[in-house]
């Protein structure tokens, strides 16, 4: 694809303007970059990997996949893919899947999966040294982990775009904070980027799938609504608040 494409160009600016604002990545910094095999965390991986070769910064990337153990997976494909595009792809093979939508599981499945491959992408970054774990989440995502906060969890928060763990030892990182799905998903597909189907049970019936599916009315009935929404995690007035 072409770097004067107009998706490039968005995706460049938003991605740009993340990491100035919250100084995302450091000279020297060594990042450990999460893949899940959808669009984003791919887009993240090139475009990183893009800039590195245009920018005053030097920093490493590592690309690693968390399998969570499903039955017809990907990590096969999405490591042939990876080495094809010049990515070397470290795939951890894990039950994470299966056991959070086990029997002995009580929490919601998702929350489980995903809070087990969070804590194993930090063992991972501490074993290669890595400072920063990037994950491909985007303007899209925040938004609806603000409404299912909310709605489910009976508090206001987010994902934010750069937060600290364990005494500022790593920070995790989401340079995709400004960019909206579409942006990812046209980028993908100029891209020429394969499509992995996701095997987990609870893919298409989620509690974030319902959000989606919210707040997709609400867009197409303004299309303020989106960035409104957007801007006002920004503009908090507390006092308005209950206490």
């Amino acid at each position: 694809m072409s770097k004067g494409s107009y998706t490039y160009k968005v995706l460049n600016r938003e991605v740009g303007k993340a990491l100035h604002r919250y100084n995302m990545i450091s000279d020297g910094d060594r990042i450990l970059v999460g893949l899940s095999g959808g669009k984003d965390s791919l887009t993240l991986m090139w475009i990183l990997n893009e800039r590195q070769s245009r920018i005053p910064i030097n920093y490493e990337i590592f690309a690693v996949y968390i399998d969570p153990g499903f039955e017809k997976g990907f990590s096969e494909s999405l490591a042939d893919y990876c080495n094809k595009t010049g990515f070397e792809l470290r795939v951890e093979h894990t039950d994470y899947g299966i056991l959070a939508h086990s029997s002995q599981n009580r929490e919601n499945p998702c929350f489980l999966c995903s809070r087990l491959r969070r804590k194993r992408l930090f063992e991972i970054a501490d074993e290669l040294g890595c400072n920063k774990l990037a994950l491909g989440h985007n303007k899209d995502d925040i938004i609806e982990t603000l409404f299912m906060n909310i709605c489910y969890a009976g508090e206001i928060s987010t994902m934010i775009p750069s937060q600290s763990f364990f005494q500022e030892r790593f920070t995790l990182i989401r340079p995709l904070a400004f960019v909206d799905e579409d942006v990812t998903m046209r980028f993908a597909k100029e891209k020429g980027c394969p499509v992995f189907v996701n095997p987990c049970p609870s893919a298409k019936v989620s509690k974030r799938q319902e959000i989606k599916t919210l707040l997709k009315q609400l867009y197409n009935s303004n299309r303020k609504v989106k960035g409104n929404i957007f801007s006002a995690m920004s503009r908090v007035k507390a006092e308005y608040l209950l206490k």
